[in-house]
C-alpha cells in the first residue's frame, strides 16, 4: 500500500527517480522477508513466530515505527561479503503498548540465526540510547545462537556495547528480556542485567556454555532443557522470573506486566480507573488465620483479598516459595508486594527467599513503586548447609535493600515475626513508614517453646509450662512493640485495604533521600 501510494504521487517524475524509489521498496520487502520463506517456514515448524511477528503480538496495531531496516553488516571475511541479508538479523524500533510508548529489538532466527555482529548490536544499543533519551521502557525479544563468529572481537565487542548500556540504563528505565529461543554464551549477560527475564517452556534455552562443550570439558551428558531450559531457570537457578507455555500467552503476558510499571524512574507509576471501593471490608479476613500458630495458611488468599479485584501478578512464583514477590494495585495504583508464604516452610527465610525479594525490593525502589510487605515469619532457616553457603550474606541482603529503599513502605504483620527476621521484614528501624499488625501478631525474639527452654533450661516440667502461658501472655501479642512505638497501630484484618490505601494516598508525595554517596557497597 505504501509502495503504491508513493508511486501515485511521483507519477510525474522522472524515469531515475521511480528507480530509486522501486529500490528502496524492494529493499524493504527484503528487510521483511529476513533469512528468506524457506527459514521463516521452518522457524512456524518449530512453533515459533518471526521476529517481526511477535512484535505485531507485542505492540499495538499499527504503532510500530522501525530503525535501522535497511543495515547490513560489514564483515568481508570467510565469504561474509557474499551473504548478506537486509537488517542483519534484528528488528528494532519503537511503539505503544496499550498507548503507552516502549522500545524493542526482536532477534530473528531465520537471518544467520539471530546472531550477534557488530551492526546488529549497534542497532540495539540505537534503541537502548533512545529510550534513555525519552524515558520509557525497553523490551528485548531474544532468540539468537550467539556471537557471528565469523567477525570474531567485533562481535565480542558489541555485546560489551549492549552490557554497559544495560548497566546504565539500570533502575533509570525498566528493561524486561523475553527468551524465544537460544540465548548462548556472552549472549545470555544481558537478560541478566535486566529487571525482568521471561522464558517460553520447550522452545526457549539460555546457557554459558551448550550440552556439547559441557559433556567435552566434564564429560557430563545433559540436554538442552536440562542445561538451560524454562524450567531449570524459574525452579531451581532463579535466573528466569516467568515461564510460559507458549510465545502468544508470553507476550501477552508482557504487555499486561507493562501496564504496571513506570515509563522510567521519572515518571508516576501507573494509574487506572479502579471500581473496587478503596473502603471496602472482607470479613473473611477476620477468620482466616488458624488459631494455632502451627498451622499453615495461603498467604496469597491474603493478597488477593486485599488488592483490586483480587489480581495479583506474582513474578518468580516457582523459586524459593517460601516468600511472594509480585506487582498488583491498590485503588488504582501500582504497588509491590513482598509476603512471607506459610505454606511453604512456614515462610522462613532462606538463602534463594532473601535473595529473591531483595532484588525486587531494589527494582521498585528504583523505579518509585510504593512496597507493601505482609509478615508472617519465624525467622531465618538454621542448618548448616544454609550456614555454610553464606545465609549470613545473602539475608544481609534483603536487610540492606529495605533499609536503602526510600520509597513508601507499608508493612502489615498477619501473624509471626520472630528474631532477626522481623528487623529484615521491613520492620519500623528499618524506616517503614507505616508498621501495622493484626490482633493475633507475635512479635518476640523466638516462639514460646524455645524461649522458655533457654531462659529455663534445668527446671521441671511444671515450671516450663508455666513459664511458656507467661511467655505467651506478654509477647504473643502485639501490644508490647505498640507500646514502644514500633507499630503504629493493630487493626482488624477486614480493615487492612482501607488502612493501606489510606495511608499510601498520605505517602504519595514522600520525600526521603539517602546520604550522598558515589554508590553503596551491597553484601553482593
Amino acid at each position: 500500500m505504501r509502495a503504491m501510494a508513493i508511486r501515485r504521487t511521483l507519477a510525474t517524475a522522472s524515469s531515475t527517480e521511480r528507480q530509486l524509489v522501486d529500490r528502496v521498496e524492494a529493499k524493504r520487502r527484503d528487510a521483511h522477508l529476513g533469512g528468506g520463506q524457506k527459514r521463516i517456514d521452518a522457524q512456524h515448524a518449530k512453533g515459533k513466530l518471526t521476529a517481526r511477528e511477535r512484535l505485531d503480538l507485542l505492540l499495538d496495531a499499527g504503532s510500530f515505527r522501525e530503525y535501522d531496516a535497511f543495515v547490513e553488516h560489514t564483515c568481508a571475511d570467510f565469504g561474509m561479503d557474499r551473504l548478506k541479508i537486509t537488517g542483519d538479523g534484528v528488528v528494532t524500533g519503537h511503539g505503544t503498548v496499550n498507548g503507552r510508548q516502549v522500545f524493542v529489538f526482536s532477534q530473528d532466527f531465520t537471518a544467520f540465526g539471530g546472531s550477534l555482529s557488530k551492526a546488529h548490536a549497534q542497532k540495539i544499543c540505537k534503541v537502548m540510547d533512545k529510550a534513555m533519551l525519552v524515558g520509557a521502557p525497553v523490551i528485548g525479544l531474544n532468540d539468537s545462537g550467539g556471537a557471528r563468529i565469523q567477525e570474531g572481537v567485533e562481535s565480542l565487542a558489541g555485546y560489551a556495547d549492549i552490557f554497559q548500556r544495560n548497566v546504565m540504563a539500570s533502575g533509570v528505565i525498566p528493561q524486561l528480556s523475553l527468551i524465544m529461543g537460544p540465548c548462548a554464551g556472552g549472549a545470555v549477560y544481558s537478560p541478566a542485567l535486566t529487571d525482568v527475564t521471561a522464558m517460553v517452556r520447550d522452545t526457549s534455552h539460555l546457557f554459558v556454555t551448550g550440552p556439547e562443550v559441557v559433556k567435552a570439558v566434564t564429560n557430563e551428558e545433559v540436554t538442552f532443557e536440562e542445561l538451560g531450559g524454562a524450567k531449570v531457570h524459574t525452579t531451581k537457578s532463579g535466573v528466569a522470573h516467568l515461564a510460559f507455555d507458549n510465545e502468544v500467552e508470553a507476550l501477552s503476558r508482557m504487555r499486561e506486566l507493562v501496564d504496571f510499571l513506570p515509563l522510567s524512574n521519572r515518571h508516576p507509576v501507573p494509574q487506572r480507573e479502579c471500581v473496587d471501593p478503596a473502603t471496602r471490608a472482607d470479613v473473611a479476613l477476620n477468620s482466616l488465620i488458624p488459631a494455632d500458630s502451627t498451622k499453615a495458611y495461603n498467604m496469597k488468599s491474603v493478597i488477593e483479598r486485599v488488592v483490586d479485584d483480587g489480581h495479583f501478578y506474582e513474578v518468580q512464583g516457582d523459586y524459593a516459595k517460601n516468600i511472594l514477590i509480585g506487582l498488583a494495585r491498590l485503588n488504582g495504583r501500582t504497588v509491590s508486594i513482598v509476603a512471607n508464604q506459610p505454606m511453604v516452610s512456614s515462610g522462613v527465610l532462606d538463602i534463594n527467599g532473601s535473595v529473591k525479594a531483595a532484588r525486587w525490593v531494589r527494582f521498585c525502589d528504583a523505579f518509585n513503586i510504593p512496597i507493601v510487605t505482609f509478615v508472617d515469619v519465624p525467622g531465618f532457616l538454621p542448618g548448616t548447609a544454609q550456614e555454610h553457603n553464606g545465609i549470613i550474606r545473602h539475608g544481609a541482603k534483603l536487610l540492606y535493600a529495605y533499609a536503602e529503599a526510600t520509597v513508601p513502605k507499608v508493612t502489615i504483620i498477619t501473624r509471626k515475626a520472630y528474631g532477626g527476621a522481623y528487623d529484615v521484614m521491613s520492620s519500623k528501624h528499618l524506616r517503614g513508614d507505616i508498621n501495622i499488625a493484626w490482633p493475633q501478631a507475635e512479635i518476640a525474639v523466638m516462639g514460646a517453646k524455645g524461649a522458655v527452654e533457654i531462659i529455663f533450661r534445668g527446671r521441671d516440667a511444671a515450671a516450663r509450662a508455666a513459664a511458656e502461658a507467661e511467655y505467651i501472655d506478654k509477647f504473643a501479642n502485639p501490644l508490647p512493640a505498640a507500646q514502644r512505638g514500633y507499630l503504629d497501630d493493630i487493626v482488624h484484618p477486614s480493615e487492612t485495604r482501607s488502612r493501606i490505601i489510606e495511608e499510601l494516598e498520605l505517602l504519595q508525595h514522600k520525600k526521603l533521600e539517602n546520604p550522598w554517596k558515589k554508590h553503596g557497597n551491597v553484601p553482593l
